[in-house]
């Protein structure tokens, strides 16, 4: 609740700010090198082998999960640290009785809520682009909320760890770029050598797309319980390392 009070005096430029880069890599490759591509083969078609998909299609079902990925990444990072290191907010949210295990989980369950607000404005320009019209999109909302949430709790693992913003520069650059370029964001995964496409099948962000993609092709994920338990798996794993980590920062 504190966080979202404050957001709200600035919730137009932060929607803006987190909308404006998906956007931009969709018009580019959605639209621009779309228009070269055509249609994207995607070996998931239900009824066995490769369908065919619009490019543009194919990329804004996976940039709606980068985008989760992203909006909740920066909000545990830099904001989260701003609050619990800078601003010494936690401290001063500590001095009432609430423990810091409550406000490990309030940050992220805000992130993973901030993602979504994210990824609903997305959806929205999405819609109105006439990209997609399938009534399966309902559902990706609470699995957008499980990614936020995913990523939001491997995140605070970093938070706990930094000593400065400059710290989460080797996440951004050493884990989520990588993720995003292996992960069937903007090409099929089926182009990937076999050892990488095989690490890339563990991968978070790609068992967020293996569920989302076939929702915006009005089909049903393949495999969706296994890619489930993959993103439950990482989050709760996430969660207590990050518990751990924060506990112990504090104590020392």
């Amino acid at each position: 609740m504190r966080n979202l009070l404050v957001w709200r005096k600035l919730a137009i430029p932060s929607l803006v700010g987190n909308i404006a880069e998906p956007l931009m890599w969709l018009v580019a490759f959605g639209y621009g090198m779309g228009a070269l591509v055509g249609e994207v083969s995607v070996g998931a078609a239900a009824a066995g082998g490769a369908a065919k998909v619009p490019n543009i299609l194919f990329l804004a079902s996976g940039s709606i999960c980068m985008s989760a990925m992203n909006a909740a990444s920066f909000e545990a990072l830099y904001s989260a640290f701003s609050r619990m290191h800078v601003q010494k907010t936690w401290d001063g949210i500590m001095n009432a009785p609430v423990s810091l295990d409550s406000v490990l989980l309030a940050e992220m369950l805000w992130a993973a809520f901030k993602a979504l607000f994210t990824v609903t404005a997305i959806l929205g320009v999405m819609l109105a682009l006439g990209i997609s019209h399938s009534p399966k999109l309902l559902l990706a909302w609470p699995i957008l909320l499980l990614v936020g949430m995913m990523f939001s709790c491997i995140a605070l693992i970093f938070n706990a760890l930094a000593k400065g913003y400059d710290f989460f520069t080797y996440y951004f650059t050493l884990v989520l770029t990588p993720m995003m370029f292996l992960s069937g964001v903007f090409f099929p995964r089926e182009q990937l050598p076999t050892v990488v496409r095989i690490i890339s099948d563990w991968l978070p962000l790609t068992n967020a797309v293996e569920i989302v993609r076939p929702l915006f092709m009005d089909q049903w994920p393949q495999a969706p319980l296994r890619h489930g338990l993959v993103l439950a798996a990482y989050t709760v794993l996430a969660y207590w390392v990050a518990l751990a980590l924060t506990r112990r920062r504090f104590r020392s």
